[in-house]
């Protein structure tokens, strides 16, 4: 199982320049899970997929840098998302009206690799949540969420004391859920923002979700989990927000980021 679960725990991330195949794959017993997408252009095209027309030519044209495409994200959860694999051609007639004609554009895709089976737990503010796994099986953590999501929570209904519902979300929850729960039979941990902080405005309840997988050895990944380098691409892809714009983050939050955007379209 050991390269089976760190496959499972890491980070993918892949992009394609107009005219080329983008592929995206995941190993035996996992799906696609797609994290994030853009398509577009944010940087020059000598930092990032050249220009196909002669120099001469692409001079004439004032390329944009301030290019997105609103749709990639539905796309790419339309072709690829709960698949084991998928691959088609990138151009701008996949999504939509074209907002910089004459511009080369390229698509960034984020994505992690879900197992087919996971447990997933959820408990309210204030209360306890338990894992556990057979006996000789172990935990791993596969994400975990404090705060309040869009979507909300089955278990926990939300309460608005007069306020909008508004997303909020702790930036260190998976790596408190690592710490505490990883490679245990069993944990229990309080969703308070004692052990979390408070992520969301005063009087918001929040609640606690955690998605996770029980192995058979405590040694079949890595005790503290790390950004390991992307599989594809050597260096990392830029971050973005919800309305995929850049954003100043370093590498570990955007990874978060992801992670916790993954989950709430789970959810």
């Amino acid at each position: 199982l050991t390269g089976y679960i760190s496959q499972v725990l890491k980070n993918y991330t892949d992009h394609a320049c107009d005219g080329e195949y983008i592929s995206l794959r995941c190993p035996h017993r996992t799906t696609i899970s797609i994290q994030s997408s853009f398509y577009g252009r944010i940087v020059p095209s000598h930092q990032l997929c050249p220009s196909r027309y002669p120099h001469s030519y692409a001079a004439l044209i004032k390329e944009d840098v301030a290019c997105t495409v609103g749709t990639s994200l539905q796309k790419m959860l339309d072709e690829c998302q709960d698949r084991r694999s998928c691959q088609f051609l990138v151009n701008s007639r996949l999504f939509g009206a074209d907002p910089c004609p004459g511009t080369g554009k390229y698509l960034i895709v984020w994505y992690k690799c879900r197992p087919n089976e996971y447990k997933s737990k959820a408990a309210c503010e204030d209360d306890k949540l338990r894992l556990s796994c057979k006996k000789s099986m172990v935990i791993a953590i596969y994400s975990a969420v404090f705060g309040r999501t869009q979507g909300g929570s089955l278990e926990c209904p939300y309460q608005s004391l007069g306020m909008p519902m508004i997303e909020c979300q702790s930036a260190t929850a998976l790596q408190i859920m690592i710490k505490r729960c990883h490679g245990k039979r069993s944990c229990s941990i309080y969703a308070s923002t004692y052990e979390f902080g408070d992520p969301c405005y005063p009087g918001i309840r929040k609640h606690l979700n955690v998605i996770y997988t029980c192995g058979r050895s405590a040694t079949f990944y890595p005790r503290e989990i790390t950004p390991s380098r992307l599989p594809v691409d050597e260096t990392p892809a830029p971050a973005f927000n919800g309305s995929m714009e850049p954003v100043g983050v370093s590498t570990e939050m955007a990874l978060l980021s992801n992670i916790l955007a993954a989950y709430s379209f789970i959810t």
